[in-house]
C-alpha cells in the first residue's frame, strides 16, 4: 500500500458528513502498490446504510463533478456505493460513478479480490471486516467472468479497438486475466506489462505510457494485436477443454 493522495482523504471526509455512508475503501492500482500518479484510476467503493436513491444519487453526482472540476489533469476518482444489504449479492448493481457519469454497475468478482486481498479503509471498516475471504478458486471464477462478460462483448467489436486506450487496456487485461487463471492471484497493471502478449517494441511502448510517457503506438497495427490477443484469450475460456487455468 503506497501512501493515500489527499484527494481521496478529503473525499472520503465529504462522504462522511452525508451521514449515510458508513465505510469508504480503496481498491485497485492503489491498494495493490502499483498507484502511477497521472495514469491511473483511483477505484473507490463507499458502504452505504441503505439504498441509494435519486436524491442521494443526486447529492454523489455533485460531489463528484467538483472533484472533477477542480482536479489535477489525469486524475480519474471513481466510487462503487454499495448498499450494506446488498453486499454479498454479487449480481446486483450499484450506482457507480465513472468517467464523469453515474452508471449501474456490480462490484465485480475481480474488485471484490483487490480489497480483500490488497484494499484498505480511509474511512471505517477494513475491507477484511465488510466482505468474506476470496480463495484462488473465486479469483479464477472472476477472471472467467471478465472475459466472458465485457471482453466476450468487446472482440464481437474490433473496430472499438482502434481506439489506443482500449488496446492498452485490453492487452494488460488479457495478460492480468491469463495469470489469474493460471495462479489464482492477481497481477498488477505493470506487472501485466511485461507479460503481455505482444512484440518487444509494443511492450516497450506500453512500458513508457504505464510510466506516464505520451508515446503512441502505430494505431491500426496496435489495434489488430490487442484484438487477436483478446480474441483468443476470451475464446481458450469460452471453448470446451480444459482452458487456461489447468
Amino acid at each position: 500500500m503506497g501512501q493515500t493522495p489527499p484527494v481521496v482523504e478529503e473525499f472520503a471526509a465529504t462522504l462522511a458528513e452525508l451521514g449515510w455512508i458508513s465505510d469508504v475503501l480503496v481498491a485497485g492500482s492503489l491498494a495493490t502498490g502499483d498507484y502511477v500518479p497521472g495514469v491511473s484510476d483511483l477505484d473507490l467503493v463507499a458502504i452505504t446504510d441503505g439504498p441509494v436513491d435519486e436524491h442521494r444519487q443526486a447529492a454523489l453526482a455533485a460531489i463528484h463533478r467538483d472533484i472533477d472540476a477542480n482536479a489535477d489533469p489525469g486524475l480519474n476518482l471513481g466510487c462503487v456505493y454499495v448498499d450494506a444489504a446488498a453486499l454479498l449479492d454479487v449480481g446486483t448493481k450499484h450506482p457507480t460513478w465513472t468517467h464523469g457519469l453515474l452508471a449501474q454497475r456490480i462490484l465485480s468478482g475481480v474488485t471484490r479480490a483487490e480489497l480483500v486481498r490488497h484494499g484498505y479503509a480511509v474511512r471505517g471498516r477494513s475491507p477484511q471486516e465488510v466482505l468474506p475471504g476470496v480463495s484462488d478458486d473465486d479469483v479464477r471464477a472472476a477472471a472467467r467472468a471478465e472475459l466472458s462478460g465485457y471482453w466476450a462483448w468487446a472482440v464481437r467489436r474490433p473496430w472499438m479497438w482502434l481506439n489506443p486506450a482500449l488496446s492498452d487496456l485490453g492487452l494488460t487485461s488479457m495478460a492480468r486475466a491469463r495469470h489469474a487463471l493460471r495462479t489464482g492471484t492477481l497481477l498488477t497493471k505493470s506487472d501485466a506489462v511485461e507479460q503481455a502478449d505482444a512484440p518487444g517494441w509494443l511492450i516497450e511502448q506500453l512500458r513508457a505510457r504505464r510510466r506516464g510517457g505520451e508515446l503512441t503506438s502505430p494505431r491500426l497495427r496496435t489495434a489488430l494485436i490487442a484484438w487477436r490477443d483478446a480474441r483468443r484469450t476470451v475464446g481458450s475460456v469460452n471453448s470446451p477443454g480444459p482452458g487456461l487455468s489447468e
